[in-house]
């Protein structure tokens, strides 16, 4: 490790990786296909043990829902990791019109333009509920993705894969009827086919944010919930809404 790198972190040990950073010899060098991933599925990553070793140039706080951690038009200049809750990213039209454009669960990275120079935020982040986010400073960012390969493998193909997912999100929207919509967001939120284990609740949310996430309106999302519970799709508790995963016959159907 250089002098740089051994300054981001602690001596403690690195961070482990599944994925192999070893560069094959110049007399072998064969193109090294990476496993195929379900194209609807954000790879696990959970660098946490590596970012509780940063030295410097990292924050870590504390947001209510609602709470906003950037705002469209600030400066950008970090990145940020959920530790723990979920984050709504929205933009703001010039006519104040607005819409949501991603939602993202625990363990996710997000605003990675400062990375690639992005000089403004495009958009709004905000939490939707009580959550934990890690700020890291843009060039203690660059800095660890040099310095830890097998690190920057993964956030790559965290990140490809969620803006895969983003691009399915916006078909979803510009094509399928609000019920639809509606339907795969809960079902998103509940980790069905993403390949971890599904919730078994999710937390309680507004009808006015889903109505937001999916562009309705409340009451549109307010009948299609009850109809969702009467035939037996999901139902309520005390923590929020428990999903089942009958519910994906609404996004199947033709």
């Amino acid at each position: 490790m250089s002098s740089n790198c051994a300054a981001l972190t602690s001596t403690a040990q690195r961070f482990p990786v599944g994925l192999t950073t070893a560069r094959p010899s110049s007399a072998n060098r064969k193109l090294k296909i990476a496993p195929k991933m379900d194209a609807g599925r954000v790879p696990e990553l959970d660098p946490q043990n590596l970012l509780t070793r940063i030295v410097a140039g990292k924050s870590v706080r504390e947001y209510q829902e609602d709470d906003s951690i950037f705002l469209q038009g600030d400066h950008a200049d970090a990145v940020f990791y959920i530790q723990s809750g979920k984050v709504k990213l929205t933009v703001v039209s010039t006519s104040g019109k607005e819409a949501v454009i991603a939602y993202l669960p625990e363990k996710s990275f997000f605003g990675e333009g400062s990375l690639a120079g992005q000089p403004l935020r495009i958009s709004t982040a905000s939490a939707l509920q009580p959550s934990v986010i890690v700020r890291i400073e843009r060039t203690v960012m660059l800095g660890l993705l040099q310095c830890e390969p097998g690190f920057s493998e993964q956030f790559l193909a965290h990140m490809l894969t969620r803006n895969i997912r983003m691009e399915a999100d916006l078909v979803d929207h510009l094509f399928n009827s609000s019920e639809k919509r509606l339907a795969r967001l809960l079902l998103l939120m509940a980790n069905f086919g993403q390949g971890s284990q599904p919730a078994t609740a999710i937390a309680k949310m507004s009808q006015e944010t889903l109505a937001e996430m999916i562009g309705t309106t409340r009451s549109r999302v307010s009948f299609f919930l009850n109809r969702f519970r009467e035939l037996g799709f999901i139902n309520y508790n005390p923590r929020g809404m428990h999903i089942n995963s009958s519910l994906a016959t609404v996004v199947l159907q033709d």
